[in-house]
């Protein structure tokens, strides 16, 4: 008896208009986080990004489903972003506080409430998203360092540490209003990460494992 040949099932590519309704839930639910917090109701989410109810469950079951697509595409930008500045070269400490500027223009420090301690902290997508960023932003701290425009006892966790805390906006107060002192911030901050230090710093250089055991 012959065997036939199984057919192999071709897997159904998103119709176009499928992907551009998912692109513009997760950018209307990443405006609304930043502005009201994790917990604003899916419909207005559907009405801010001009679909229905059901195309939002459909794509993101629940709540944290489409909190951890925003965090991961939020750090997907990031990576690519550090690597094409990797890859142009030019100055290290430009472009590092480049990418610090960048950061607070992708709202980092008001997505990071978040990641809250319900939140899947292990999630595969999460994890691996969260480690790309962190190699990526270890690779700019470190070429900075080798040119003798970083001092040595910052590493990554601070940096992250501190453009979080710098670009979260302040209770009772609208995150767009906040914009125009958190850049003003974190140029300051910066001129405090150039080498030669000025001073010591109490302590020692936080990395982003000890962010995740403290």
């Amino acid at each position: 008896m012959e065997t036939a040949t199984p057919v192999k099932r071709r897997v159904p590519r998103p119709r176009a208009d499928a992907l551009r309704n998912r692109e513009r839930i997760v950018a209307a639910a990443r405006e609304m986080f930043v502005e009201f917090g994790p917990d604003v109701p899916f419909d207005e989410i559907a009405r801010r990004a001009g679909v229905g109810n059901a195309t939002v469950y459909r794509n993101f079951p629940d709540r944290d489903a489409l909190a951890r697509e925003v965090v991961c595409s939020v750090m997907d930008r990031t990576s690519e972003w550090i690597e094409s500045a990797l890859m142009e070269g030019g100055d290290a400490f430009q472009a590092l506080s480049d990418f610090v500027h960048f950061a607070a223009d992708e709202r980092i420090g008001a997505l990071c409430p978040m990641l809250s301690e319900a939140f899947d902290q292990h999630h595969p997508d999460l994890f691996a998203a969260r480690e790309r960023t962190m190699e990526m932003v270890d690779a700019l701290m470190r070429r900075a360092r080798e040119a003798g425009q970083l001092r040595p006892d910052v590493a990554s966790g601070d940096l992250m540490v501190a453009v979080s805390q710098l670009t979260r906006p302040l209770p009772g107060t609208a995150c767009q209003g906040i914009d125009r002192f958190v850049h003003r911030h974190l140029q300051l901050f910066l001129d405090g990460l150039r080498a030669p230090a000025r001073s010591v710093l109490p302590g020692v250089a936080a990395t982003v494992e000890d962010l995740r055991t403290a």
